[in-house]
């Protein structure tokens, strides 16, 4: 295991196994939404966003050369799944993701804690009071993500290693082992 893609749907826990993984096996952690995300939130614009993962995750033949990508962006996943060796799908259910989302938006609200460098912050009045909510993003993406992965992990990823871990139990197991 020396790339590795973690994806899921948000509030799955994505960021933190991939903390943990790139930690314990000593790999470099590349997050997609510190690659995407400017000031303002404001997401860079398809090239751009393409050429900085390409370099984050280019094979120029150093030793210990391996990563974790976190994410779940589409529009570089030929880049990021080709070459990885490894995929794990967090695919919790839609109540336990909607619990730790909650309790993830409330926490970086409070704290306004600075999301990748960008400055940019959630907050109360984005998480219940906007059609930007993370929260109803979250409702309205976690069905659609299950299929779209279940479909993208049996062609893109036949000759990769997939791990899907479907409850917070597998998820620490995966974490133990791995």
């Amino acid at each position: 295991m020396r790339r590795v893609v973690v994806f899921g749907t948000t509030g799955s826990g994505k960021s933190w196994l991939a903390e943990r993984l790139a930690k314990r096996e000593g790999l470099r952690l590349i997050e997609l939404d510190a690659l995407f995300w400017g000031p303002d939130w404001q997401g860079a614009p398809d090239e751009l966003f393409r050429h900085r993962v390409e370099r984050e995750t280019r094979d120029d033949g150093r030793d210990g050369d391996g990563w974790v990508v976190v994410g779940n962006y589409s529009g570089v996943r030929d880049l990021t799944w080709r070459v990885a060796d490894t995929l794990v799908w967090i695919d919790l259910p839609l109540g336990l993701v909607m619990w730790r989302l909650l309790r993830r938006t409330i926490r970086r609200a409070i704290t306004r804690e600075d999301l990748w460098g960008t400055g940019n912050r959630e907050t109360l009045r984005n998480a219940f009071f906007s059609r930007q909510s993370i929260l109803l993003y979250a409702l309205k993406t976690h069905r659609r993500n299950r299929a779209r992965f279940a479909v993208d992990c049996q062609f893109l990823g036949k000759d990769k290693t997939v791990v899907r871990l479907q409850s917070a139990r597998e998820v620490e197991r995966f974490l133990a082992s791995a």
